[in-house]
């Protein structure tokens, strides 16, 4: 018989009367699973709690950080699921020293953040922001001062050739563009080409592409990565979207070059310092469009991304490795396997 699994979710799943704020979070896959129960926290903090995790075994976790006082008594806790595919807010290395093995919801995510992409370049190329201010507001004559562009014949770059990018690359493919570039340190030539894209340097990238497009998770290496420099290099006609993460991105750069009119504009789903209070630097700017950290949130999403968090979950309760370990050197260690080997009463 399978050992009970004490799965826990953090509140923000949650309202504060306890419903669930989204229509499907994946939690029918457990159905399959009697021997997982769920719980949630009791209440949201921005930091996950040593006692928030009192009796857990596992913890899908939506927006809260994970440090190292967040696993400092770790007890039979075996495994942090993010939300997601950032992991950012996770302090890896402390869940790794504490025997917590931490994965992300490799593939969930890649279609909604794909089709995000591509309808906002359509929207900035063809000014619909401005466009449907001018409607409202019985602008009607000015319409001619904001002409639009196709996607045919541009160029794509992207940031980052994972999953998300691909998927980007796929849908774009009957569009008429030329052909995509990308920049990634850690893809072969060959395996670009193979994703449908030639692997270039990002300055190179950063001069040919009509749109740069960030699909890089946050890191040591990736922080400041578009500075004014790499800015200083794309066309006054071109455009940079990020969909990533905050900090990859120089926005006093990207400011800058918007208000100067030295690129065409841009769209930012994340910044530097969330949750972005009113009266940011971007919210008078007609050039770009700005999203609280959700412009690929669908149903779908939450839904595909819960469903893969839970089966991550059920894996390791019957002895499996999960899909998308960010830490698996945590699986070879004697300590780890003992207190694997314990969850699951073996």
């Amino acid at each position: 018989m399978t050992a009970p699994f004490n799965l826990k979710l953090t509140a923000d799943f949650f309202d504060a009367a306890g419903r669930g704020k989204y229509a499907d979070i994946g939690l029918s896959v457990l159905a399959e699973a009697p021997h997982i129960t769920t719980s949630a926290f009791a209440e949201h903090r921005p930091e996950i709690a040593p006692e928030q995790l009192a009796g857990a075994n596992g913890v899908i976790v939506l927006t809260p950080k994970v440090t190292a006082q967040s696993v400092a008594q770790a007890g039979d806790l075996i495994a942090v699921g993010r939300f997601g595919v950032g992991y950012d807010s996770v302090d890896v290395a402390a869940c790794t020293a504490a025997d917590v093995a931490v994965f992300i919801t490799t593939g969930a995510v890649d279609r909604p953040v794909a089709e995000a992409t591509v309808g906002w370049m359509i929207a900035l190329t063809h000014h619909m922001r401005v466009k449907d201010r001018l409607a409202r507001t019985g602008e009607w004559d000015a319409r001619s001062r904001f002409m639009g562009a196709e996607l045919r014949d541009r160029t794509l770059g992207v940031i980052g050739l994972g999953g998300i990018a691909r998927t980007v690359i796929k849908l774009l493919a009957g569009w008429g563009m030329k052909p995509p570039l990308a920049f990634d340190p850690f893809m072969t030539p060959e395996a670009a080409a193979q994703a449908g894209a030639r692997l270039v340097s990002l300055d190179e990238l950063m001069r040919e592409a009509d749109f740069v497009s960030v699909h890089c998770p946050l890191s040591p290496q990736t922080r400041g990565l578009i500075g004014a420099e790499q800015i200083g290099l794309m066309k006054s006609t071109a455009y940079l979207l990020n969909t990533a993460r905050g900090g990859i991105v120089d926005e006093a750069a990207l400011r800058d070059a918007l208000e100067a009119g030295r690129i065409a504009g841009a769209a930012l789903d994340c910044f530097a310092t969330e949750p972005v209070a009113a009266g940011h630097p971007f919210a008078n700017l007609d050039n770009v469009l700005l999203a609280p950290h959700s412009i690929a949130w669908t149903n779908e999403l939450f839904r595909d991304i819960g469903r893969t968090a839970c089966q991550g979950m059920i894996d390791l309760s019957l002895g499996r490795q999960p899909r998308g370990v960010v830490n698996p050197a945590v699986f070879e260690k004697p300590s780890f396997q003992a207190k694997w080997r314990r969850v699951r009463g073996d």
